[in-house]
């Protein structure tokens, strides 16, 4: 199967080009992770960002919110304090 058959029948199935859909998968692994209360950079780094600021333009634009917003951050704020 070629590469462009591949990427077609992925994008059918899913609804998201191979690229896309692994990095949707990547920033609500991190959104979990924020949840349970871990730092908005740790989750960044964990989910294998290099980039603070990429992954929190990311994360905006998928979720509508950064990821610092304090519905999310309400655990990661009360550990650190």
């Amino acid at each position: 199967m070629s590469r462009s058959v591949l990427q077609r029948l992925f994008h059918e199935l899913t609804g998201h080009a191979p690229l896309q859909y692994q990095k949707r998968l990547r920033l609500h692994q991190a959104k979990r992770l924020i949840e349970q209360g871990m730092a908005v950079s740790q989750a960044a780094y964990q989910v294998g960002y290099n980039s603070p600021a990429q992954f929190s333009r990311d994360f905006k634009q998928l979720f509508s919110m950064p990821p610092s917003h304090s519905g999310l951050n309400e655990l990661a704020e009360a550990k650190a304090d």
